[in-house]
C-alpha cells in the first residue's frame, strides 16, 4: 500500500472494515480485532495510527509487527488468513498495516493458553470487535454448509411470526418467554430460521436482535 492510499483509508476513519491502533504494547489483546474481521468480511488493521485519525507511527515497526504475529499465531484459532506490511512515513517511522480476509473456516475464536478449553469468538460490528453470542457462533459454523435448510412450521414459530409482524426485533430471551419454551429450544429455533433466511440475526454487545428478512418476491 502506497503512503496515498494509506491517508485515504485513515481520512475515513474506523469502520467494519478498518481498526487503528496506536501501538502493540498488548498484543495478546489486539488479536480479538484479528478474529473479528475473519469472522465477519476481513479488513485493516493499521498499528501506528491513533484514534483521532492522526498519525504518530511506530519507531520499531519490524520488532511491534513480529510481536503481533506470534500473538497471532499463539492466539488465534483456527489460523487465520492474513498480510501484513510495513509502510515507511518518514526516515524515522512506520505504519504496520494487517490485511485480514474474511475466512472460509468461521467461526475462529481467541484462545488464551494451549492448556485452556475457554475459547472467545468475536465479530465486528460498525467500530467495534464484539464477543460473538453462542448463536452467532453456530450461525458462522453451520453457514459454511447451509443448504436447502428445513424446519417445521410449528406453534412456537407461528408465535414468532405473528410478534416479528408487530414488532421490529425480538431476543432470545423474549421469544423463550412468549412462546413457552426452554431457551435451549428457542435458541435452535431462531438459528435455524436464520440459516434457512427466514431471519436476521442484528449481533449486539449485550443481547442479539433477530428481524424478519425481507425475502425478494
Amino acid at each position: 500500500m502506497a503512503l496515498k492510499e494509506l491517508r485515504q483509508l485513515v481520512a475515513g476513519g474506523e469502520s467494519a472494515t478498518v481498526e487503528f491502533k496506536r501501538k502493540v504494547a498488548y498484543p495478546e489483546k489486539i488479536v480479538k480485532e484479528i478474529v473479528a474481521f475473519a469472522n465477519t468480511k476481513g479488513g485493516n488493521l493499521l498499528i501506528g495510527v491513533d484514534d483521532d485519525g492522526s498519525i504518530p507511527g511506530l519507531k520499531t515497526a519490524e520488532e511491534d509487527s513480529f510481536a503481533l504475529n506470534e500473538a497471532i499465531d499463539r492466539y488465534c484459532k483456527p489460523p487465520i488468513k492474513y498480510n501484513s506490511e510495513i509502510i515507511p512515513i518518514s526516515n524515522k517511522k512506520a505504519i504496520v498495516n494487517y490485511t485480514i480476509f474474511e475466512s472460509e473456516i468461521k467461526p475462529h475464536f481467541v484462545v488464551p493458553n494451549s492448556k485452556e478449553k475457554r475459547k472467545t469468538g468475536y465479530i465486528r460490528i460498525a467500530d467495534k470487535s464484539i464477543q460473538a453470542s453462542r448463536e452467532m457462533k453456530e450461525i458462522l459454523k453451520r453457514g459454511r454448509k447451509a443448504k436447502d435448510i428445513r424446519f417445521r412450521y410449528g406453534d412456537k414459530e407461528q408465535i414468532l411470526m405473528r410478534y416479528l409482524r408487530e414488532n421490529s426485533f425480538i431476543t432470545l430471551d423474549h421469544f423463550s418467554k412468549i412462546a413457552g419454551i426452554r431457551r435451549y429450544l428457542a435458541s435452535r429455533t431462531l438459528v435455524l430460521l436464520v440459516l434457512a433466511n427466514v431471519l436476521k440475526i442484528i449481533p449486539r454487545e449485550i443481547e442479539d436482535y433477530y428481524t424478519l428478512r425481507n425475502l425478494p418476491e
